[in-house]
């Protein structure tokens, strides 16, 4: 039995996840331990400024958080084995996605940036550290995303219903298993990185806990309709986004003056709806015959997107991925601790299927251990 610990820090930006799991010998892969770091305020408000262009001086600001960012993942490795009592020289390696800045998957571009120093991780914990994972993809012609795919998978296998695994993050990405193609799955749309983004704009919190402020409001149809028109939600996969695209910008250009003219909360109302029902038109496209879709990421919470998701999907089971064995709040975290198991062994961690590279690769950047780096200490926060 080999343990890994996973980390990802995802589009929300609201925390660091961490995962602690073990993978015997035949591939069995279980979740040991979860925990997830609030990011410091400071750290959060710099990497969201970082990820819509602009500014000053951005070359130096990211590699000022590149390096924090390390701290703070290297931090929340620590914490997760002063919680657990797993020495250091117990886990095999760490698998560390960090955190996307950009990413742009389109022709002339063609690439991504996720920051998180691992050479950092790597010296502070003493373990080998497996990262960057999303670059080898696209240097195969791929998007380099999503990569978690080929992870459920691995760990859903063939099972009694047509399944799909729906991760509402920042953005909504669905998995389509067992389908006539094969295993397909992309970024549908926003889910989380809309609404936290409206919800600090008007309430000055970080997200609308439970859904209460969307409840509070009513969909507003004639801008739903212009929203759900936005082209990349009606393209054919393989396909990613990220909040390089979906952001309060592309919102106030979709809306122009409607925004400012309705009340707030039938706006965050009607972004629940924009979810919900991109997720619902982009399942029925690609795989109608899906009968259950297993849900993980935040959006699991808050029981208003939840609903609206039924009721988007009236004949499919809409159920939490912790029905399949599988703590939903860790499912991405485990999967990067997955994906630095592939990368020590010399396979693959893509699905070309998926992604649309050319061929299955193998990601990801190893750090080895230092020969004389000491698990990180402090408990106070994942920056200190």
């Amino acid at each position: 039995m080999a343990r890994y610990i996973g980390l990802i820090s995802g589009t929300s930006m609201d925390g660091i996840d961490t995962a602690l799991v073990s993978i015997a010998g035949d591939g069995r892969l279980s979740l040991d331990h979860g925990r997830t770091w609030p990011l410091p305020e400071p750290l959060q408000r710099e990497l969201h400024e970082l990820c819509q262009a602009g500014g000053t001086d951005e070359l130096r600001r990211m590699m000022g958080l590149d390096r924090a960012l390390g701290e703070a993942l290297a931090a929340a490795v620590g914490a997760i084995l002063r919680d657990t009592g797993v020495p250091a020289r117990a886990i095999t390696a760490i698998g560390s996605h960090g955190q996307t800045l950009r990413h742009y998957p389109e022709p002339g571009v063609h690439s991504t940036l996720q920051v998180g120093d691992p050479t950092i991780i790597a010296e502070r914990t003493g373990i080998t550290t497996v990262a960057d994972f999303r670059r080898r993809d696209m240097a195969a012609g791929g998007e380099g995303a999503p990569l978690a795919p080929a992870f459920h998978q691995f760990f859903l296998g063939r099972g009694p219903l047509r399944r799909a695994v729906l991760n509402l993050g920042g953005i909504a990405n669905l998995t389509l298993l067992d389908t006539a193609d094969g295993l397909m799955g992309f970024d549908c749309g926003p889910a989380n990185t809309l609404l936290d983004r409206w919800t600090r704009r008007h309430l000055g919190t970080s997200l609308d806990e439970g859904g209460t402020w969307a409840a509070t409001g009513k969909v507003i149809p004639e801008c739903l309709d212009v929203l759900l028109a936005d082209p990349y939600l009606g393209r054919p996969p393989p396909k990613s986004t990220g909040r390089e695209y979906f952001n309060l910008e592309w919102l106030e250009a979709r809306l122009g003056d409607a925004l400012h003219e309705q009340r707030a909360a039938d706006i965050q109302a009607t972004l629940v709806a924009l979810t919900a029902q991109s997720v619902a038109r982009a399942l029925v496209r690609s795989a109608k015959e899906v009968e259950e879709v297993l849900v993980c990421g935040g959006g699991v919470h808050n029981p208003v997107l939840m609903a609206a998701l039924e009721g988007a999907l009236p004949s499919r089971r809409v159920a939490s991925m912790a029905e399949a064995g599988l703590d939903p709040d860790y499912v991405e975290a485990a999967a990067f601790a997955w994906l630095a198991h592939r990368a020590l062994a010399g396979k693959p961690g893509n699905a070309p299927s998926v992604t649309g590279a050319r061929h299955a690769v193998v990601l990801g950047a190893i750090h080895p251990a230092g020969v004389s780096a000491q698990p990180p200490g402090g408990e106070s926060s994942p920056g200190g």
